[in-house]
């Protein structure tokens, strides 16, 4: 088998245009009037498909980093697939460095990494969760996934003969930190198919590198690690939590929420203390102030079932000033409005829009209050605020506490 070596350079914009001729839809019309599928592809149809995705595959290649590329006869490349079908299929295992699902969508350290990747490439995520290791690495070697998100050891990845990127590029420790797995990473079949190439480049940017450590932080897991706040999130949730447990069911019910979210959210504002009240004057269950609570119809503020309420309205008022917002991320910029008010995160959006980075991407918004919470009190609140309300709900739904 003859082996070629190319060393090239190409651009990632020239080989989306590329890609997007080859895959564009046929001129010819199709015979609208029989509605049967042939089960058995013509053998013109059969090379047609090869061909094209030899030649996405190709394209794939040339638009990696200049660098010395080894292709050989093999199989097609993942890559091709997935710019074929505008789908990343992904095989993972549920866990607090992984990816975790509540409240109608999917979040979590691993699984936000990967959208932004598939965000790169321009295509969409479907996620398929298998009970372990081993069955997700599986479905990766049989076909089923194009790259699976575990933290799987090096062993079992070597045992099944898979190529794997440590997501922290190396820098372990940014991960050990918050928490997180140290070896959450992303396995593909092969080491040489583009997929596989991208992903190392896409991961080892010295600037994406510096957002993954910034995401790590946002997905700390060290919030109820210790035994004083694990302690006692568990006492108040098991003391108090039944006192106003109905009424968190009732107005989530109400605003559609998750009655679990408006406790996590209850917990942080007052420990479900329906008679706080902070040096400023907010009170109540949900910490409500003066003001929101009368725009809210609450006319007791200390009264849990009005407090609860108030809050789950205001809640819902924040989903609907941020509806443009993902699911996936739209809860966070719900709790952050929330938090520091609607037009504070929207000064944050267009200052993103303004350098050209997506503003309705969380790990975005986050890293910018990072970078910028020396400058402002209230960037720093926002994060811990946020952060602490995903951690505590992430908590309830696993019952780990």
């Amino acid at each position: 088998m003859q082996r070629i070596t190319y060393r090239v350079k190409g651009s990632a914009q020239g080989a989306k245009r590329r890609i997007s001729h080859l895959l564009r839809p046929s001129k010819r019309l199709l015979n609208t009037k029989s509605n049967i599928v042939s089960s058995t592809p013509t053998v013109s149809g059969r090379f047609a498909r090869t061909k094209k995705l030899a030649q996405v595959s190709s394209i794939a290649l040339l638009s990696l980093p200049a660098q010395s590329l080894t292709t050989m006869n093999t199989k097609v490349p993942a890559y091709a697939n997935v710019m074929l079908e505008n789908t990343l299929t992904i095989a993972a295992v549920p866990g607090d460095s992984t990816y975790f699902a509540t409240d109608g969508f999917q979040h979590g350290f691993g699984f936000d990494l990967v959208r932004t990747y598939a965000d790169e490439l321009g295509v969409d995520i479907n996620l398929k969760a298998y009970a372990n290791e081993e069955a997700a690495l599986k479905a990766l070697r049989s076909g089923d996934a194009d790259m699976a998100l575990t933290t799987a050891s090096t062993k079992l990845k070597s045992q099944l003969n898979l190529s794997s990127i440590n997501v922290s590029c190396g820098y372990d420790s940014s991960l050990t930190k918050n928490g997180l797995h140290p070896k959450v990473s992303w396995t593909f079949s092969s080491p040489n198919d583009p997929l596989s190439k991208k992903a190392s480049y896409f991961l080892c940017d010295s600037i994406k590198l510096k957002n993954t450590q910034k995401l790590a932080a946002f997905y700390n897991q060290n919030l109820l690690k210790d035994a004083y706040s694990q302690d006692h999130f568990q006492k108040t949730l098991t003391e108090k939590l039944p006192d106003y447990q109905s009424s968190f069911e009732e107005q989530a019910r109400n605003y559609n929420h998750d009655w679990e979210l408006l406790v996590a959210m209850g917990y942080q504002e007052s420990h479900l203390d329906a008679n706080a009240v902070s040096p400023t004057g907010v009170r109540g269950l949900m910490m409500l102030t003066n003001n929101t609570a009368k725009a809210m119809g609450v006319s007791d503020r200390v009264d849990p079932y009005q407090s609860i309420g108030g809050g789950a309205r205001y809640l819902e008022q924040m989903k609907a000033d941020f509806a443009d917002v993902p699911k996936t991320d739209r809860v966070w910029f719900a709790l952050a409005g929330y938090n520091m008010g609607p037009n504070a995160v929207k000064s944050i959006q267009r200052k993103l829009r303004d350098q050209g980075i997506d503003d309705k991407s969380w790990a975005n918004v986050y890293a910018y209050l990072a970078d910028n919470k020396a400058s402002n009190s209230r960037y720093g609140q926002a994060m811990h605020y946020v952060s602490n309300i995903r951690s505590y709900l992430e908590s309830i739904k696993t019952q780990t506490v």
